[in-house]
């Protein structure tokens, strides 16, 4: 019997830590696939993949590697047709490649470093992979630089210094309010997500609507919007779903539009909404 079949709701995965980055696998073979990074303030932490399996509809780990410091972000190749080879990058004190074998076997292909000459190392907070270009990589650091990377060659391609630190996005999580701008208009913001009750953590945009967000909080809720009515208040959402501890990362599956994943302390759910 199908996944679709036993059409269960919520799916759960217990790690051996908390849980803070993930993030889905596109590939259209993997479509239940999701890495998970812990949290741990130590140096030694660890990287999980794991799978729902279609049998039990229970979610296995696949494979464990250790990995230096937890990791700030997860992502899988943006590789919707399963044509590159099957990579996986990681950030922290630097941008780690790595390439996965069966998911029973992964290995280091390559880490990003721009400096080389400084035993300094500015950690980085997030990235980026182009899903043109799957050549192409960003960081952003701590220390307000963004740098482009070429993964075929492990080159800097461009690097930009921010004076102030902050980009204008058209998500701003501020404490407990989202803050949604106009990138044309970014004085003035076009609407105000304000029903959570604790710091907000996570955010993601629906992959087939521009309408449709998804929130996370520290008030254990999961809480998802339709914001068409802009620039008119928008006062509740339509869907909200209370977790069982503070809720620390959300992902809106790109390829599975009916799929969310949120983790909290150390389990990650996947719900279908």
């Amino acid at each position: 019997m199908s996944l679709h079949g036993k059409r269960k709701e919520i799916y759960k995965y217990e790690a051996p830590w908390t849980v803070y980055a993930m993030n889905w696998s596109v590939r259209p073979d993997k479509r239940f696939r999701l890495a998970l990074g812990s949290f741990v303030e130590e140096y030694n932490n660890k990287v999980q993949l794991v799978g729902l399996e279609e049998e039990s509809s229970e979610f296995v780990c696949r494979n464990t590697f250790d990995h230096p410091y937890p990791t700030t972000k997860i992502m899988w190749i943006p590789d919707t047709k399963g044509v590159y080879p099957d990579l996986l990058a990681t950030s922290g004190d630097y941008l780690r490649i790595w390439r996965v074998g069966n998911d029973t076997e992964t290995r280091l292909e390559c880490l990003l470093n721009n400096n080389k000459n400084s035993d300094f190392c500015a950690p980085l907070t997030s990235f980026d992979w182009n899903e043109v270009d799957p050549n192409l990589l960003g960081t952003s650091s701590i220390d307000t630089t963004c740098t482009i990377w070429g993964l075929e060659t492990g080159q800097v391609l461009g690097r930009v210094n921010l004076v102030s630190g902050h980009v204008k996005t058209q998500l701003i999580a501020h404490d407990k309010e989202v803050v949604i701008l106009d990138v044309r208009v970014p004085c003035t913001p076009v609407a105000r997500l304000n029903n959570h009750r604790a710091c907000v953590n996570g955010i993601a945009w629906a992959p087939h609507s521009s309408c449709h967000i998804c929130t996370a909080a520290d008030d254990h809720q999961a809480l998802i919007w339709d914001i068409q009515q802009m620039p008119r208040a928008i006062e509740d959402p339509i869907l909200a779903y209370t977790a069982e501890g503070e809720i620390n990362n959300v992902q809106w599956a790109s390829t599975q539009p009916d799929w969310i994943a949120i983790c909290y302390n150390n389990c990650l759910e996947i719900l279908r909404v």
